[in-house]
């Protein structure tokens, strides 16, 4: 695997996580300079539509890409009023 992408929300917004060399470089290869730290250090979220954009892209070039779309982490905790 060389990227995953793992929901964080009901909204199916998603943590970017490069897991390879291969996918931190193909990052890269697609994002601005200022923005490889918070690459490297799987900061990065991005929407589902622009996921599955990533998806789409990353796989043509050869990339494994891996969804993790059950369960999100919001879910986990259910909110108390």
């Amino acid at each position: 695997m060389d990227i995953c992408l793992v929901n964080i929300d009901n909204n199916l917004n998603k943590s970017l996580k490069p897991i390879s060399i291969v996918g931190m470089l193909w990052l890269q290869t697609h994002f601005d300079n200022e923005q490889w730290e918070s690459l490297s250090n799987n900061e990065v979220i991005i929407s589902h539509e622009n996921s599955q954009l990533l998806i789409q892209d990353a796989t043509s070039a050869g990339l494994k890409i891996k969804s993790v779309s059950g369960i999100s982490t919001m879910d986990v905790f259910q909110k108390k009023n």
